[in-house]
């Protein structure tokens, strides 16, 4: 199985994303699972390959103008770690990667 491929996405692809990518590898630490991890603004996303994204639903708009070949996770609260983990964790266990 490949490895997971794991993108935060932010207006800027600076703070708020580097932030939640942080807050991702703590969720998957707890979770038992590795992924590669990156952060970046919304247009890099749009041509990026990770196999999910991790975004603020204030972009979800934004998004929408996009076709994009990833599960894309909206969340409410960048750093919220119980949300990324109660909405992460059914997309691992639909890709294979937690059981």
């Amino acid at each position: 199985m490949k490895k997971l491929s794991i993108m935060a996405v932010c207006g800027a692809g600076l703070g708020s994303s580097f932030a939640c990518e942080m807050s991702i590898e703590a969720a998957l630490k707890e979770l038992g699972v590795e992924a590669d991890l990156s952060h970046c603004d919304i247009s890099s996303a749009t041509s990026s390959r990770a196999d999910i994204i991790v975004t603020g639903e204030n972009f979800r708009s934004q998004f929408q103008h996009y076709t994009i070949n990833a599960n894309i996770i909206y969340l409410k609260r960048l750093v919220d770690k119980k949300e990324i983990i109660s909405k992460l964790t059914p997309v691992l266990q639909d890709k294979g990667y937690l059981s």
